[in-house]
């Protein structure tokens, strides 16, 4: 690995560099505090699971940022961010160490090394700055003067084509050539993210992602076995739940006879 004078390599956060969702634990941190209901955070627990079988969609991740954004509206932005340790500590357990080497690694060869994630952008530079990375880029939420967030954005949705507009401001300001550059993914939504470097890697991808790594001779990288596990178990609690739904029915028409 090798690195030319003004190379990088990026990162995506879920199911790349950790298994899961970083939303999932921001959730779950905020349902302590009270700031969202049981209710939701077991949805957001169901989806969580979901993503991690299947990756994102597009209308999935629409629907996530309208509710958060309205979720976020009026609130103290630093109500947020301390929770940052709740969520550190649910993040850092499900980083794949394999990954880590890899990004320490662009960094020992002289690349800078940065998150590019749908989430927030405190989210990125928080995880970037413990993983000891040159910097996060996420998705930045607008505050008011009086540092509460309005529930929109201050810039682009770090999303499909909002990561490769991040990548190139940041290579703009810091002299990075991304045709020399590295990046990482799981996702047929980060393809324009993939594709705005020299040197896309696919990681544990999803179908569509790795059809098109077959077909474009990219490298794919696949160490995650928690899909699998995952699938067998969800088969498991179906064939349970048919079990159960079966014995119910049996017992009704035995109660008729």
């Amino acid at each position: 690995m090798s690195a030319t004078a003004h190379s990088a390599a990026f990162f995506d956060l879920d199911r790349t560099l950790m298994s899961g969702s970083s939303g999932f634990f921001w959730a779950r941190a905020a349902a302590r505090a009270g700031m969202i209901s049981r209710r939701r955070l077991a949805l957001d627990a169901w989806e969580n699971v979901k993503f991690r079988l299947r990756g994102s969609t597009d209308a999935s991740t629409d629907r996530v940022m309208t509710r958060v954004g309205a979720m976020l509206e009026g609130r103290a932005a630093r109500d947020f961010q301390r929770l940052g340790p709740q969520v550190l500590a649910g993040v850092l357990p499900r980083l794949y160490p394999q990954m880590l080497d890899i990004a320490w690694s662009h960094q020992d060869a002289g690349r800078r090394v940065y998150i590019v994630t749908a989430a927030t952008q405190d989210t990125a530079a928080m995880i970037a700055h413990v993983l000891g990375f040159d910097g996060g880029l996420g998705t930045p939420l607008e505050e008011d003067a009086d540092g509460h967030y309005t529930g929109r954005l201050s810039g682009p949705f770090a999303y499909r084509e909002g990561k490769p507009k991040l990548m190139r401001a940041l290579a703009a300001s810091n002299g990075i050539d991304l045709s020399e550059s590295y990046a990482y993914s799981d996702s047929e939504s980060d393809l324009p993210m993939l594709r705005a470097v020299g040197h896309p890697v696919a990681v544990n991808p999803d179908g569509p992602l790795a059809r098109v790594a077959r077909e474009e001779g990219w490298e794919v990288l696949r160490f995650d076995r928690l899909g699998g596990r995952l699938k067998m178990l969800g088969g498991l609690a179906g064939a349970t739940l048919l079990g159960a739904a079966g014995a119910t029915a049996r017992r009704k028409v035995g109660a008729k006879r």
